[in-house]
């Protein structure tokens, strides 16, 4: 069973992303609340993705984005980002960083469940 990692400050948005995924997905969801939270959790739980979104407390999700992939041990973890921004150049920002993927803000689950088994076809061969 896939580990996913969901760091977003929207607790409710957090809990109804995992609850969909347990149940619909099968994946086991570790949630975090927070950039810095989410960073530790991936060093601990070492998920087999990671979806996050930009704007959080503590630390954002470019530098969280920047920390995972400079560290050894989290680098390979895809990661997928959910924003509210359209611009383009924010989003070529994301795939710098080492995004594999993101996903605008609103959005409908199907599309999400969709890029979540797409990110993790590699991780479950």
């Amino acid at each position: 069973m896939a580990k996913i990692l969901i760091v977003d400050d929207e607790r409710e948005f957090v809990d109804m992303l995992a609850l969909r995924l347990e149940k619909s997905g099968g994946y086991e969801v570790v949630r975090g609340y927070d950039g810095e939270e989410g960073l530790k959790l991936a060093e601990e739980q070492m998920p087999d993705l990671v979806v996050l979104d930009i704007m959080m407390p503590k630390m954002d999700g470019n530098e969280l984005i920047r920390r995972l992939k400079k560290n050894e041990k989290t680098q390979n973890i895809p990661i997928i980002v959910l924003t509210a921004s359209t611009a383009p150049s924010t989003v070529d920002k994301f795939l710098a960083l080492g995004a594999i993927d993101f996903i605008m803000k609103p959005f409908e689950p199907p599309e999400l469940m969709d890029k979540i088994k797409q990110a993790l076809v590699p991780a479950q061969n």
